[in-house]
């Protein structure tokens, strides 16, 4: 049988599902309670942005999903991925995104029992974790090679989709070594077996039961599968695996800057007779290239490894940090040969939906309130401000809501009182219409004073 090909006659895909899918689970975690701030903020924004808005931010998405899953309430929520069994001794791979910001996190076995599990480790770049249970003699799958996988061939995903229970879609590899931009580090395998919410984490598989990725991510307008999943190939999952059983981490080298592709025309300007390199557009304070690298430079080769714009990031997350290499850079006609250290690729910064404090309920305006960031102020548009109070819920025919205020408005003063923290309004006497409240409001970036009266008379 030809590698990919699956079933045969009427037999179909029942003998491989039959052996693969004792192995595959489904991942249940207990989600950190999500910041009341940030959800203010987000819920601000989605009533504000245009369908156009609302398809860009949400055409490339995580698989991750399941009944009540949910960040809105503020003790927190559930929510479905999937996985499956590498070690007979309970060890299980899954996606990052699955798992971070959990409480707790639990398997359940195609057997159907309930397992608590822990993290052993997982890797933000690649967006694998592998997890660990308390069994033994469980079925395992092998990884594959999708160095071997050819366009065209057929392959069978398996998770959870919605959280109906574990299904199987068959399709077949549709495109190799995709780079998505949120993703520079991983060449992705394309596919267009149906995944939906709740496969993350769970099985790309050929027709001789060896895993060729990871299901990850779906291109969609809608949430819905239209045929553009992807997945983490094998080599990939299998490297990143080792790393985080030995070390829990993996640790990847990093330049600290931003660059973007050269055009013909950016060439021709910079003296290159071929648009070869990636151009460094800026450079991060105290980083690894601080002082080696210029704005301008063009970066033609680390090592002995020329690069581009798209090959970049993959190159030098490959190096060990702490490696010193040559950089080969252009700058101002003239090729230079620059030694430099490799630094270590940060973590990324927490999700700001799964951290924050709750908010604060202030009784003489009916209305709640939370601290804000600068991460929050940037999403509802006033990133010009020091601080501020966000406005995270009102009641009806209270002093806040009759005065015009809304889920999202961040308030600035009292008066002339800068407000920088909860308790500076928590206590501030009722508002009347002989001694109204003036507070200074910024809605879609405009600043403006609001007179509470207590009445519809502002």
């Amino acid at each position: 049988m030809a590698h990919g090909a699956i079933g045969a006659g009427q037999a179909g895909y029942a003998d491989l599902v039959r052996r693969v899918t004792p192995s595959v689970v489904t991942v249940m975690v207990e989600e950190q309670a999500a910041g009341a701030g940030q959800r203010a903020a987000d819920r601000a924004i989605a009533g504000t942005e245009s369908d156009t808005d609302a398809a860009m931010r949400t055409i490339v998405r995580r698989l991750l999903g399941g009944p009540g899953s949910t960040l809105d309430s503020a003790e927190g929520g559930s929510a479905l991925g999937s996985g499956f069994i590498i070690g007979a001794d309970g060890l299980i791979v899954t996606n990052r995104h699955v798992i971070a910001g959990a409480r707790t996190v639990r398997v359940r076995l195609a057997d159907s029992r309930e397992l608590p599990a822990k993290v052993i480790g997982a890797d933000a770049a690649t967006d694998i974790a592998l997890l660990k249970v308390q069994a033994k003699a469980l079925p395992v799958l092998r990884l594959g090679s999708s160095e071997k996988a050819a366009v065209g061939d057929a392959v069978i995903a398996i998770g959870n989709p919605y959280g109906l229970g574990q299904t199987v879609t068959s399709g077949i590899i549709s495109a190799r070594g995709r780079t998505l931009e949120a993703d520079p580090y991983i060449d992705f395998l394309q596919t267009d077996a149906a995944i939906n919410r709740g496969n993350s984490g769970g099985p790309l598989l050929s027709g001789d039961g060896a895993v060729l990725g990871v299901t990850s991510v779906i291109f969609s307008p809608n949430g819905g599968s239209v045929g553009l999943g992807f997945a983490i190939p094998a080599e990939t999952v299998a490297s990143v695996v080792t790393e985080l059983e030995a070390h829990g981490r993996v640790d990847r080298g990093y330049l600290g800057v931003s660059a973007q592709a050269l055009t013909p025309a950016i060439a021709t300007a910079l003296g290159l007779s071929k648009p070869d390199g990636a151009l460094i557009t800026a450079i991060e304070p105290n980083g690894a290239a601080s002082g080696v690298l210029q704005v301008g430079d063009v970066l033609l080769a680390v090592g002995a490894t020329t690069v581009n714009f798209n090959s970049l990031p993959k190159l030098v997350a490959r190096l060990a940090p702490g490696r010193e290499v040559t950089l080969a850079v252009k700058r101002d006609d003239v090729q230079l040969a620059l030694p430099f250290k490799v630094g270590r690729l940060p973590d990324p910064p927490s999700d700001p939906t799964q951290s924050g404090a709750t908010d604060t309920w202030v009784p003489n305006l009916a209305l709640g309130v939370a601290n804000t960031t600068t991460e929050i102020r940037k999403v509802i548009k006033a990133d010009d401000e020091a601080g501020g109070l966000i406005v995270t819920q009102l009641r009806r025919a209270g002093p806040g809501a009759m005065a015009g205020l809304k889920v999202g408005d961040l308030i600035t003063h009292a008066g002339t009182k800068r407000l920088q923290d909860v308790a500076d309004l928590a206590s501030v006497n009722a508002p009347s219409t002989e001694s109204p409240l003036l507070i200074r409001v910024v809605r879609d970036g405009s600043p403006r004073f609001i007179a509470i009266t207590g009445s519809d008379e502002t």
